[in-house]
C-alpha cells in the first residue's frame, strides 16, 4: 500500500528549464563561452548542476576549474532569477492536494543544490504540502544514486513497497530502479516517453491526474 510519493522537482512538479538555461547562458557569457538555445537545456539539465554547466561549456573547455568559475556566476544569478519563468506544470497542484487528501506522505528529491531546492517547494507550494523536502547535498551522491531516496524513507518510517517515485527522466526511473521502488515516468517534463520506458519506468502518466490511479 502506498505511503509516500517521491517527485523530482525540475521537469516533474516546475517547469524551470528557461531559467536554468538563462542562469546558465548568462554564466557563460561573463566568461565569454557561447551560449545554447533553450531545447538543448532538456538535455544539459537532470544530473546536477555541475554537470549541467560542465555540458554547456564548450567540449575543449570542460574542465573542474572552468565549471567552478561559471559556477559561482550562475548561482549567484539563479538565486535572483530562480522564478523569474518558473511555474508548476498544469494540473500539479491539484495533484498535490488530492494525494495530501488521500493521507499520503508527499516528498522532494532532486538533484538541484539544496539550497535553492528548499527555497522554491514554498514559494510554489505554499507551507506544509511536502513533509519532506531534499535536494542535492555535499558530500551525498546525486541521482542515479540512491541515497537520496533511502534519506527520506528512512526519516518518513516507510518500507521500498510503500513508495511511488514520480519523475521525467532516464536518472529519475534509475534512481527508483536503484532504490527498489515503483516509479511513474512522466511526459510533460524534459525528456521523452522512450527514454522513460527504456530506463525502467514502471508506468507512464501523459497528465498528472493520472498518477493517482496508480497508488494503491
Amino acid at each position: 500500500m502506498t505511503k509516500l510519493v517521491i517527485f523530482d522537482l525540475d521537469g516533474t512538479l516546475l517547469n524551470s528549464l528557461q531559467d536554468l538555461a538563462a542562469s546558465t547562458n548568462y554564466a557563460l557569457r561573463r566568461h565569454g563561452y557561447p551560449t545554447h538555445e533553450l531545447p538543448a537545456y532538456r538535455y544539459f539539465v537532470g544530473n546536477g548542476i555541475n554537470k549541467l554547466l560542465e555540458r554547456a561549456l564548450p567540449e575543449s573547455e570542460r574542465t573542474e576549474e572552468n565549471m567552478l568559475k561559471i559556477r559561482e556566476d550562475f548561482v549567484a544569478y539563479y538565486a535572483e532569477h530562480k522564478a523569474d519563468f518558473t511555474a508548476p506544470y498544469d494540473g500539479i497542484c491539484e495533484l498535490l492536494r488530492e494525494l495530501k487528501r488521500r493521507g499520503m506522505l508527499l516528498a522532494v528529491a532532486s538533484n538541484k543544490y539544496h539550497s535553492a531546492t528548499v527555497a522554491l517547494i514554498p514559494e510554489y507550494f505554499g507551507e506544509g504540502l511536502f513533509d519532506f523536502v531534499y535536494g542535492q547535498r555535499d558530500g551525498v551522491p546525486i541521482k542515479p544514486d540512491p541515497t537520496i531516496v533511502f534519506d527520506i524513507m528512512k526519516e518518513a518510517g516507510v518500507t521500498q513497497d510503500e513508495v511511488l517515485y514520480v519523475g521525467d527522466s532516464g536518472v529519475d526511473m534509475q534512481t527508483a530502479v536503484n532504490s527498489g521502488v515503483a516509479s511513474v515516468g512522466v511526459t510533460w517534463g524534459f525528456r521523452d516517453r522512450e527514454e522513460l520506458l527504456k530506463n525502467g519506468a514502471s508506468y507512464i502518466a501523459d497528465q498528472p491526474w493520472e498518477i493517482v490511479k496508480f497508488i494503491d
